[in-house]
C-alpha cells in the first residue's frame, strides 16, 4: 500500500464487508503520512444517503466551511489546490456515482492530492488502481484471534494445545477480521472446543444452501448469520431495528426508536448491552455521555433484516418522528443556559437529522419542511448555513400546510441572508409577509418583517432597514416574543444606529438585548450585544474595553462555531489593533479574516458601511509596515487554521513560526528539476525552471528548494518574489 500510494494518485481498496479495507487505509496512510505536507484526511461517508451532499460531507471533515451560494465542488478545488494531502474516502459503495464525479474532478484540478478509497466496488475513474484486500493469512489470523479472545477470557493464549482448533476456527471463518472478532467474543460463554463445532455444524449447513457469488461473501455472511443466531430474540430484533440510525446514537434514542411491538423501553437496554458484549455495537463515550454505533457491514446486516421482515418503513417513520420531537425540544431550549451544550448534541445528531431528512423528502412529507425550518437555529447559529440552505430549498419544493412553508420561508430567508444572497432572500421574505398578512399570522409576518430589514441592513438601505426592524420589534412586543430573535432586532437596529454615527442610541439598545441575555441564560445573540458595544468603544477611543469586549466576543462565538460571528468579532480585534498601533497583529488578523470570509459569503457582506473600517484599517497598517511587508504578514494570517487564527485573536497563542519542510527523500523526477535548479542556472532560467518545477513536479517544490538550503515557505516566498520579474 506505502508503494501503491507513492506510484499512483487513486488507490481504491476493493474486497468483501469486514475484511479490513478501513483499517488498512488507516494504517497505510500512518504510515506514509509523512509525505503529505498538509497531512491526512479521513472522511467517512457511510452515514451520507444524499449523493448531494458527498461533497458537503469532504468540505465539512476538511474544516473548510463555505456558507456561500458557490458550487461546493468549486470551492473544495479551490481551498486544495496549492495543497499536498491525502484523502481517504471510506465506505463510497452506496454513493459511487456521485463519489466517482467528485474525485475525477478533484484529481484533474488539484496536483498534489491523492485519493485513497475504500469500497465494495471500484469508482471507474481514469487513473485507478485497484487492490483487492485479501483474508487475513493463517498467522495474522491467529494473533487477531488471540487478541480478541483475551479480551473477553483474560490470560488466553494460542499455544501446543490449542493451535490447531484455533487455525480451525480461523479457516472455518476464511481469515476475514470481523468474523473472527464476532467469533473470538463467544469464548466469554463458549469453550474452544463449543466453539468450534457449532461453527463446523453452522458453517456446513449454510455453505450446502449456497451456491454462486464470491466464497469471501459467502463466509461472512455465514459468519454475521451465526453470530445473529447466537443473540437472543430481543438483541435480534434490536441488531435489526438500530439498522436505521446513521452515525451513533444514545439509550434515549434507542429506546424511543427500538421499542414496541412487544419490546418494553427497559428491554431495550439490556439487549443493547448484550449487542455490546458481543462486538456488534460499539460503545464510544463523549462528554455528554455513551453513544453506540453498529459497526457498518453489521448495520447493513441488520438493514436487510428489517427490510425482510417488511419493517424498514415502520422503523424510519419512528426514527423520523423521534428526531422531528428531539429538534423541537431543542428548538424551546434554544433560548437558555444550555445553547453550548445544544450545539454540540446537535453535532452528534447530524447524522441522524440528515437521514431523517432525506426520508421526509425522498416520501414527499411535509414533515420534512417542518424539520427543516425546526432546525434553524442549527443553520444559522452554528455555521451551517450550506447545509441548511440545501434542505431549506428542498423543503420549498416540497406541499406543506401553509404555516409550515410560511416558517420554511422566513428561515431560509434568514440563511440566504447571510449568505449575502439577497434577491433570494427578499423574494421568499416578501412571500412570507404577504402570506401572513392575508391571513393573519403574527409569528410569521414579524419574524419575516424581522429578516427582510436585515436584507436591507447588509445590502446598505439603512433607512428601509430601520423602518422594518422598528415594525418587527413592534409586532414582537405584540406577540408577547421574548427570544433569541428579538434580541437580535436590537442588536441588528444597533448596528444600524452606528452606522448612522448615533452611539448612544446603539448602545442603549445593545445594553437591553445584553440585559435580556443575562436574565435568560441566552449567549449567542448576547455575543453579538458585545461585538457592538467593542464598536462603540473603539469609536469612542476607549480602545481597551473595545479589545475586551472583542476577546469576549470571539470567545462566546468559537464555542457555537458560528463563523459570521467568529469572522466580526477578528474584524473589530483588527481595526482595535491599528488604532492601538499594534500594525503586526493587525495585519496578521485581516488575513485571517480573508480566508474565513471565503468560507461565509462576501467579505463584510459586500457593504459599504461594513467594509468602509476594513478598508482604513488595511490602509493604515499597509503605510506603517510598508506594502512588502504587510504582504508577507498578512499572508502568515492567511495560512492560519481557523483555530489557530481564534486562538491568536484571543491572545491564547501566538502564530505559529514557518513551517519547516520536512527532508523526505526527492523521487526521481523530483530530483531532476532540483538538478536544473542548482545547475548553475541564471536567475532567468531559474524562474523558467521553477515554472515547470510547478507543472511537472507539482506542490514538491518546496521539497526541492529545502535541498538547496532553504528552510521554510517564507524564505522560499522571499526567493521566488525577488527573482518573479
Amino acid at each position: 500500500m506505502r508503494r501503491l500510494l507513492s506510484e499512483s494518485r487513486l488507490v481504491t481498496l476493493t474486497g468483501v464487508g469486514g475484511v479490513g479495507k478501513t483499517r488498512l487505509a488507516l494504517k497505510a496512510a500512518a504510515e506514509t503520512s509523512r509525505a503529505f505536507r498538509d497531512g491526512v484526511w479521513f472522511v467517512e461517508l457511510s452515514g451520507v444517503t444524499d449523493p448531494e451532499l458527498v461533497v458537503h460531507t469532504v468540505l465539512e471533515q476538511l474544516g473548510v466551511h463555505d456558507d456561500t451560494v458557490r458550487q461546493h465542488r468549486t470551492v473544495l478545488v479551490e481551498h486544495l489546490r496549492d495543497r499536498q494531502l491525502l484523502m481517504i474516502l471510506d465506505n463510497c459503495e452506496h454513493v459511487i456515482e456521485a463519489t466517482a464525479g467528485l474525485v475525477d474532478v478533484l484529481l484533474r484540478s488539484v496536483p498534489g492530492l491523492r485519493v485513497l478509497i475504500t469500497s465494495r466496488e471500484r469508482l471507474g475513474v481514469d487513473g485507478e488502481h485497484l487492490w483487492q484486500v485479501a483474508p487475513l493469512p493463517r498467522d495474522p489470523a491467529l494473533t487477531l484471534f488471540a487478541e480478541r479472545a483475551a479480551a473477553v477470557e483474560p490470560g488466553f493464549v494460542v499455544d501446543v494445545g490449542n493451535h490447531e482448533k484455533v487455525t480451525q476456527i480461523c479457516v472455518l471463518l476464511g481469515g476475514i477480521p470481523l468474523a473472527i472478532e464476532l467469533a473470538a467474543v463467544r469464548l466469554r460463554v463458549l469453550t474452544l472446543d463449543h466453539l468450534l463445532s457449532r461453527l463446523d455444524d453452522t458453517f456446513r449447513v449454510l455453505a450446502d444452501g449456497k451456491r454462486g457469488g464470491d466464497p469471501r461473501h459467502q463466509t461472512l455472511q455465514a459468519a454475521v448469520d451465526w453470530s445473529f443466531h447466537l443473540c437472543t430474540r430481543s438483541e435480534q430484533i434490536l441488531w435489526a431495528r438500530a439498522s436505521v440510525f446513521s452515525g451513533t446514537f444514545d439509550l434515549e434514542a434507542a429506546e424511543r426508536v427500538c421499542s414496541g411491538d412487544s419490546v418494553a423501553p427497559e428491554e431495550v437496554m439490556h439487549s443493547l448491552s448484550g449487542l455490546v458484549d458481543k462486538s456488534v455495537v460499539v460503545a464510544e463515550q463523549h462528554p455528554s455521555g455513551t453513544r453506540f454505533r453498529l459497526l457498518e457491514p453489521l448495520r447493513q446486516y441488520g438493514l436487510e433484516k428489517l427490510r425482510g421482515a417488511g419493517r424498514e418503513q415502520v422503523m424510519r417513520e419512528r426514527h423520523r418522528e423521534h428526531f422531528i420531537e428531539w429538534a423541537e425540544r431543542r428548538e424551546k431550549e434554544w433560548f437558555g443556559p444550555v445553547q453550548p451544550q445544544i450545539f454540540s448534541r446537535t453535532r452528534l445528531e447530524h447524522a441522524n437529522l440528515r437521514s431523517a431528512l432525506d426520508f421526509c423528502f425522498e416520501e414527499g412529507s411535509e414533515r420534512g419542511v417542518h424539520l427543516a425550518s425546526t432546525l434553524w437555529f442549527y443553520w444559522a447559529c452554528c455555521g451551517m448555513l450550506g447545509e441548511g440552505r440545501h434542505w431549506l430549498d428542498r423543503a420549498l419544493l416540497t406541499p406543506a400546510p401553509d404555516a409550515d412553508r410560511a416558517k420554511a420561508l422566513w428561515v431560509n430567508g434568514y440563511v440566504a441572508t447571510l449568505q449575502g444572497d439577497l434577491t433570494a432572500s427578499t423574494t421568499m421574505l416578501e412571500e412570507c409577509r404577504q402570506y401572513a398578512k392575508s391571513v393573519g399570522d403574527g409569528p410569521a409576518l414579524a419574524y419575516a418583517t424581522h429578516r427582510l430589514a436585515c436584507t436591507y441592513l447588509v445590502g446598505d438601505d439603512l433607512d428601509q432597514a430601520d423602518g422594518l426592524f422598528e415594525e418587527a420589534v413592534r409586532l414582537y412586543g405584540k406577540l408577547g416574543t421574548v427570544n433569541s430573535h428579538t434580541m437580535l432586532a436590537d442588536i441588528e437596529l444597533a448596528i444600524s444606529a452606528t452606522f448612522q454615527h448615533d452611539f448612544a442610541a446603539a448602545e442603549r439598545l445593545c445594553m437591553r438585548a445584553k440585559t435580556v441575555g443575562e436574565e435568560h441564560g441566552e449567549l449567542w445573540a448576547q455575543a453579538y450585544a458585545i461585538y457592538v458595544l467593542a464598536l462603540c468603544a473603539w469609536v469612542s477611543g476607549d480602545l481597551a474595553r473595545a479589545d475586551q469586549l472583542g476577546r469576549e466576543c470571539l470567545r462566546i462565538k468559537r464555542s457555537f462555531h458560528d463563523l459570521l460571528g467568529i469572522v466580526l468579532a477578528i474584524e473589530v480585534l483588527a481595526w482595535i489593533a491599528a488604532s492601538q498601533g499594534n500594525v503586526v497583529r493587525a495585519a496578521t488578523l485581516l488575513g485571517a479574516t480573508t480566508e474565513i470570509w471565503q468560507s461565509v459569503g462576501y467579505p463584510m457582506f459586500g457593504s459599504r458601511y461594513f467594509g468602509a473600517p476594513h478598508g482604513e484599517c488595511e490602509s493604515k497598517t499597509i503605510a506603517a509596515l510598508g506594502e512588502q511587508e504587510f504582504r508577507a504578514v498578512f499572508r502568515k494570517g492567511m495560512d492560519l487554521e481557523l483555530d489557530d487564527a481564534i486562538s491568536f485573536a484571543i491572545g491564547e497563542e501566538h502564530p505559529p513560526e514557518p513551517v519547516t519542510v520536512v527532508a523526505t527523500p526527492l523521487t526521481r523526477r523530483e530530483q531532476q528539476v532540483a538538478d536544473l535548479i542548482a545547475g548553475g542556472l541564471t536567475n532567468k532560467e531559474i524562474a523558467a525552471r521553477l515554472v515547470i518545477a510547478r507543472r511537472t513536479a507539482e506542490g514538491h517544490v518546496e521539497r526541492i528548494l529545502q535541498k538547496l538550503g532553504f528552510t521554510s515557505r517564507a524564505q522560499i516566498a522571499t526567493w521566488v518574489t525577488e527573482r518573479r520579474t
